[in-house]
């Protein structure tokens, strides 16, 4: 993957890649009126709009399709073993969440914000995560 931040027609964006050796970052990636920047490397994958933490995985991942629409948080990710996602949502709020299809379950939200989930991934194979507010 070249483009560490990318765009689809469809309003989403893809970003980061898990098999860069070394870290590599991209700041003042405008898109859609906000203003976006990525780190990324085989170890972590980081993404922040508009100077607010979005997305941070260890190891590091590729997200392709990352929509935020009607409280629904959707993306595909892929990446290489057993991954730590945690994803910046609303404070103090609970989650419907599914990986691959799987009904995980219910997660809530620290007053932070913050929800951690845990994804075993396999690299050319992107798993769909979807997030939804109950």
């Amino acid at each position: 993957m070249a483009e560490l931040i990318r765009t689809a027609k469809d309003g989403s964006i893809g970003f980061g890649d898990y098999t860069l050796a070394e870290k590599s970052k991209l700041s003042d990636f405008a898109f859609m009126g906000d203003v976006y920047k990525v780190k990324t490397f085989k170890e972590l994958t980081k993404l922040e709009k508009n100077e607010i933490f979005v997305y941070e995985s260890e190891p590091g991942t590729s997200v392709e399709g990352l929509k935020c629409k009607n409280n629904i948080v959707s993306f595909n990710v892929e990446g290489d073993g057993n991954t730590q996602i945690t994803l910046g949502l609303e404070d103090d709020t609970e989650y419907k969440v599914s990986v691959g299809g799987n009904d995980i379950g219910k997660m809530a939200t620290n007053i932070g914000g913050k929800l951690i989930l845990a994804v075993d991934l396999v690299p050319g194979e992107p798993q769909e995560v979807v997030i939804e507010r109950i």
